[in-house]
């Protein structure tokens, strides 16, 4: 019997040292990366991410688990801001280890709610079935000490190259904050657009961005009278 437990004891811990070596090899695609490209089947059809979605920004958004609270909340809140990411040039994608099936039934679930005293919402984006957790673990999404087979809460900023521009991970438990994603959104388009400015904390559309560098001739008229630039400090200036 006693050499039967320590056999037991022993294959144990083989098997927890094989568990964390293989831990040690999850890959999260970092920001600057080009997005890890995947097929998959969603409540739109077969999905080539990203190609199929051309030259758009994309989010790219894994939740745990369907017919869920937590989940069926961030799936309502993106529903009803749809329209305004469409509008930025912006294409949602939704990712789950669950069934293409029951993501069906939850989506025809979902349109029938009226939530926060709003009108039922019919969803546009389409939800990737990864049963298989392909996508998942190419996106480093699988967190094994959380779950190892379901994703955690993760959002991937991608933009019109497929170049990977940010990165957020929610444990399970907590719903993650819609108008932040689309104030990252907003934030990455405008620097973008300019290259000379930056965003500071807390920044929201309307608000003084931040120049990293001066000409020289900013340099010497920043803060005066007139100027367009507001000097702070000689290493933080605004303009409008």
């Amino acid at each position: 019997m006693n050499k039967k437990i320590a056999f037991f004891i022993l294959l144990l811990v083989f098997v927890l040292q094989l568990n964390a070596q293989d831990n040690k090899y999850i890959h999260i695609p970092l920001i600057g990366e080009k997005a890890p490209a995947f097929t998959g089947q969603s409540t739109q059809g077969e999905i080539s991410f990203p190609y199929d979605f051309g030259k758009s920004w994309k989010i790219l958004f894994a939740h745990p688990k369907d017919f869920t609270p937590v989940c069926s909340s961030e799936i309502l809140e993106l529903a009803y801001q749809q329209e305004e990411y469409e509008k930025l040039g912006v294409k949602i994608i939704v990712l789950s280890t669950d069934i293409l099936s029951q993501h069906e039934s939850w989506v025809k679930a979902l349109e029938e709610i009226r939530y926060k005293d709003r009108e039922p919402v019919k969803i546009n984006f389409p939800l990737v079935a990864d049963e298989k957790m392909v996508i998942a673990n190419k996106y480093g999404m699988i967190h094994p000490y959380v779950s190892i087979a379901q994703n955690i809460r993760g959002v991937f900023i991608i933009d019109p190259d497929n170049i990977i521009r940010a990165i957020s991970f929610y444990p399970m438990q907590v719903g993650r904050n819609l108008d932040e994603i689309k104030r990252t959104i907003l934030a990455l388009q405008t620097v973008d657009a300019s290259q000379l400015v930056v965003t500071p904390a807390n920044w929201n559309p309307g608000d003084k961005l931040m120049i990293p560098v001066l000409s020289k001739s900013e340099s010497e008229t920043a803060g005066e009278t007139g100027s367009a630039i507001d000097e702070v400090s000689w290493f933080m200036r605004f303009t409008e």
